[in-house]
């Protein structure tokens, strides 16, 4: 296991995520920094806590749901970069979906569980070129959603995730 890359995965995804939105046209809905108000609904009652604007959440709400519903359990078990990748796509499009994507980079069966089998090819993989799989398995996946309103942002950011993984593999082998 590498040391947590939450605080800077966080910084990260964070910049890519921005502010609220309400686009009809994502499926979404209503959303701030990534978190739907459905989900920020849910989150709240399952803490017998009331309901909020999502716009209006603090960012320690934000940042709770962030590493409990997306970084854990999976994002500490993988190398450095792989961890951010993983999480940002958690974010944007759903655990499954991150489970699904770092499989297909890692060439191991992708049935959307990450087990023993996804966890040790992860460890064996060349962090550089896991990254880069991801990216390109993520990219596939965000075209073959032919939905051209979205593309070119979700585009940008797998090129923005893609470069920021490999720096900090970068800083991470630089440190050791």
């Amino acid at each position: 296991m590498v040391a947590s890359n939450w605080k800077p995965s966080l910084a990260a995804v964070l910049r890519s995520e921005g502010g609220n939105d309400d686009d009809p046209d994502d499926h979404g809905g209503r959303t701030s920094r990534g978190i739907t108000q459905r989900e920020y609904d849910a989150w709240r009652r399952s803490r017998h806590q009331p309901t909020l604007d999502v716009w209006q959440a603090p960012q320690s709400d934000i940042e709770a749901i962030y590493h409990e519903e997306y970084w854990n359990p999976y994002c500490d078990l993988m190398p450095l970069g792989l961890d951010y990748c993983l999480f940002n796509t958690n974010v944007l499009a759903g655990p499954h979906r991150g489970a699904v994507l770092i499989q297909r980079a890692l060439g191991v069966t992708a049935d959307g569980r990450i087990g023993p089998l996804t966890r040790e090819a992860a460890m064996k993989a060349s962090p550089q070129r896991a990254v880069n799989a991801f990216a390109e398995a993520s990219r596939t996946f965000y075209i073959s959603l032919h939905q051209p309103k979205f593309t070119k942002g979700w585009l940008n950011r797998v090129a923005f995730v893609q470069k920021t993984a490999l720096d900090m593999i970068q800083k991470g082998s630089l440190n050791a």
